[in-house]
């Protein structure tokens, strides 16, 4: 599941994920209201939070990530990556070498971190 967090505002956009992720919460939630941002503000700065029911995506979902990471690779200032597992951290370390944005990963414990960061 994909729920967008009451802290985004502005540019940021802010959601928590929980249990697994699928192709509907992408197409439903996350993707048309980061399309809205980027529509509205050009470049935009999201959080992702994995909390600690976070059990991964499905395929579907992990297609449509890629998808939209690829077309819109250089419409992000900055990407912050809370929680998951290992693998995810490690994921993001690759990812960031496609995108334009800055990102940085924090623990469960640096959630506020986080929120501090991708606004300032």
């Amino acid at each position: 599941m994909i729920e967008v967090l009451p802290q985004s505002e502005g540019i940021t956009l802010g959601v928590r994920l929980t249990g697994k992720v699928t192709d509907e919460d992408y197409e439903k939630v996350f993707l048309p209201a980061l399309d809205k941002l980027i529509k509205e503000h050009g470049k935009v700065r999201c959080l992702y939070f994995m909390d600690k029911g976070f059990r991964g995506w499905d395929l579907g979902a992990m297609w449509d990530d890629a998808k939209f990471g690829i077309k819109h690779k250089n419409d992000f200032e900055k990407i912050a990556v809370i929680g998951g597992p290992k693998w995810a951290e490690w994921a993001t370390k690759i990812a960031a070498h496609f995108v334009s944005g800055e990102t940085k990963t924090y623990t469960l414990d640096q959630l506020d971190k986080a929120w501090t960061w991708i606004k300032a």
